[in-house]
């Protein structure tokens, strides 16, 4: 394109430089002389990428020789316009600005001065300055706004690519978090079980060790299928979602914490969103983990209302905990981030009957 362009712009000045005006200052030069001046002002622009200040140079001083020796008469000093405007638009453009500021002034500083040194009167010595101005100036700023403009466009693309690479990260550790802390809290429940009962009663001993093998194969599976997501070639399991709360309830059951499960659908016909249904087992996961965590043995009741457009997820506990004063845990704030996530209200706290009592709405748009 380039070269194309750069033979367009010679044959287009090879005209001017060739036009006989004696009554206008004008010289007659041979016709080779005139193709020769406007093909070395317009066929520079083929290289004005690879080297632009290069070029940009060359096309101003070819310019003002031509138009100094009247080879390019004074009524056709526009003619170059098209060469001289590409050539510092590019200088702007591809150019640190303080190397293409240096470079337009310098030019454009020849160029005054040529014009202004062969004028005859001050009229004429002041419309070589306009006209160099006028010239180079208006296609430098223009390059140099362009140039701006990209550099702001990369910057915040930038930005957003590392936006998503951190929310990302984060996801993943939401996940990771979620999934180990759950599993090993039962293993270390059915290990200690274990660990009691080995000697007076080997059943029991083996049962644990037999819940304490199927948790971790199952946490394992979780672990691949999260990490899976990374990879663009591994195809991975579906995430969980509502249809899975009653295995994560019998699961809970291995910790003895006895888990009452209701989900109610008061919109049989609505389908929620896969991310929604991960947000919400994920909150009753950690909730019933921090039961079995702290309060086992105790009774819990986690009631999930399915309505159209939202999922209110109450998780309640009979059971005592120790008092803990470092503030929440990364158990709640990843619940209060993932409710957060999508928009709903999140609350979790001891109730004044005894016990702790979890709740988030998480509102979701009805697919048409």
């Amino acid at each position: 394109m380039d070269a194309l362009l750069a033979v367009a712009v010679g044959g287009l000045l090879c005209p001017y430089a060739a036009l006989e005006s004696p009554l206008h200052g004008g010289v007659r030069e041979p016709l080779w002389v005139s193709v020769l001046v406007g093909l070395a002002i317009g066929l520079p622009l083929a290289v004005r990428r690879r080297w632009p200040m290069t070029v940009a140079a060359v096309i101003s001083a070819v310019t003002t020789v031509a138009l100094v020796t009247g080879v390019i008469p004074n009524f056709a000093a526009a003619a170059p316009a098209l060469a001289i405007g590409l050539s510092f638009y590019t200088v702007a453009v591809s150019t640190a600005t303080r190397r293409s500021i240096l470079c337009a002034a310098g030019c454009l500083a020849l160029v005054s001065v040529a014009l202004v040194l062969t004028a005859g009167d001050l009229w004429s010595r002041a419309g070589g300055v306009v006209y160099a101005s006028v010239m180079i100036a208006p296609a430098w700023v223009i390059g140099w706004l362009v140039r701006e403009r990209r550099a702001l466009a990369a910057r915040q693309s930038d930005h957003l690519v590392r936006q998503a690479t951190a929310e990302e990260r984060l996801r993943v550790a939401r996940e990771l978090h979620d999934v180990v802390a759950h599993t090993l809290s039962l293993i270390v429940v059915k290990a200690s079980v274990a660990n009691h009962v080995a000697e007076s009663d080997p059943r029991e001993a083996g049962a644990a060790l037999r819940v304490i093998e199927e948790t971790g194969r199952n946490a394992l599976a979780d672990v691949r299928r999260v990490l899976g997501v990374l990879r663009d070639d591994t195809s991975y399991a579906p995430t969980p979602g509502l249809d899975e709360l009653p295995t994560l309830a019998r699961q809970a059951a291995i910790g003895g914490v006895d888990v009452r499960l209701d989900v109610r659908r008061e919109a049989p016909g609505s389908v929620v969103p896969e991310s929604v249904g991960l947000a919400v087992y994920r909150i009753v996961q950690e909730a019933v983990t921090n039961v079995v965590k702290h309060a086992a043995p105790a009774a819990c009741r986690a009631t999930v209302t399915v309505t159209p457009g939202e999922v209110r997820v109450e998780v309640t506990d009979d059971g005592r905990r120790p008092v803990l004063t470092g503030g929440e845990g990364h158990g709640l704030i990843g619940m209060r981030e993932r409710v957060a996530l999508h928009g709903g209200d999140f609350s979790a706290g001891p109730r004044s009957d005894g016990g702790f009592a979890v709740t988030a709405s998480l509102p979701y748009r009805v697919a048409a």
